[in-house]
């Protein structure tokens, strides 16, 4: 048990990291498949990766929990259609950042829909986030349009996570996932039909797409569920928050990206406001 202790935090960094790895391979991958067929490519074998990995969790999939993680996915869905156009005409670097205000925005959503009472140092860390992702959006005295459909996938993930947290209770965690993630491969399906599905033109992008479904969709839930069994609920939300910094780290590694001094200040108030709003929810 105190080996599992030890490897938890290091298994739940190693997941942040490919998350965080998936905004410059999919920069780059969205350049040559349209997003949409991507997005369907990714979560449909993300889906029978994991039913393969556990085909008896067909047997969980009752009318509640279809009709439960249906819902849940439209919000998971939403929230990757939006990211992924937003990267198409942002940085990696800033997507990252911008996608972390789910953060953010998830006491305020939970203030609005379930009445949650807001502490006034969490209106002070709202205020530090808006400060950043001021300095991230505005160029000159416009508001760019990517960073404006990444911050409409944050308040669609900061959804999701709130109707995970009032329906996730009593049922199994496994199966839930995979109705949510074949909701995604449904929506992203549908949104295809307009300009037609197109399958990875080459090896390439098959290979963002093999690696964004396998390793950073079904691996990483497994190792994020067998981590949080190990540790404290607000050192994982901690631990997960570096995803936005890894962003940053292999745009500017691998991406070819340059933070300008505007970028990291406001990506530095983003993860300063994430950081501490999750210790306040401790």
């Amino acid at each position: 048990m105190t080996r599992r202790l030890r490897l938890a935090p290091f298994a739940l960094l190693t997941v942040s990291a490919m998350w965080g790895s998936t905004f410059v391979l999919m920069k780059d991958a969205i350049k040559r498949q349209d997003v949409n067929s991507f997005l369907f490519s990714r979560f449909a074998l993300a889906v029978v990766v994991m039913i393969l990995l556990r085909p008896q969790v067909v047997k969980h999939f009752s009318k509640d929990l279809l009709s439960k993680g249906f819902f849940a996915g439209c919000f998971l869905g939403f929230g990757y259609i939006l990211q992924t156009l937003g990267l198409a005409r942002t940085t990696a670097a800033v997507t990252g950042f911008v996608t972390g205000l789910y953060v953010v925005a998830t006491p305020l959503i939970g203030a609005v829909i379930l009445h949650q009472k807001i502490e006034k140092r969490t209106w002070g860390y709202v205020a530090i986030a808006t400060l950043g992702l001021g300095l991230l959006s505005l160029h000159g005295w416009s508001v760019g349009t990517g960073e404006l459909l990444v911050l409409g996938s944050a308040i669609a993930f900061a959804a999701h996570i709130i109707a995970l947290e009032q329906w996730s209770s009593g049922r199994d965690a496994y199966a839930l996932t995979i109705v949510q993630l074949a909701t995604c491969a449904l929506l992203s399906g549908l949104a295809s039909l307009k300009d037609g599905f197109h399958t990875p033109p080459d090896r390439g992008v098959w290979g963002v797409v093999i690696f964004t479904a396998i390793f950073a969709t079904a691996i990483a839930f497994i190792v994020q569920t067998w981590s949080q069994a190990h540790m404290a609920s607000t050192k994982v939300a901690v631990i997960l928050t570096m995803e936005v910094v890894f962003a940053a780290f292999f745009a500017v590694l691998f991406g070819g990206e340059t933070l300008t001094l505007q970028i990291a200040l406001g990506g530095v108030l983003v993860v300063t406001a994430m950081y501490f709003i999750v210790l306040a929810q401790a």
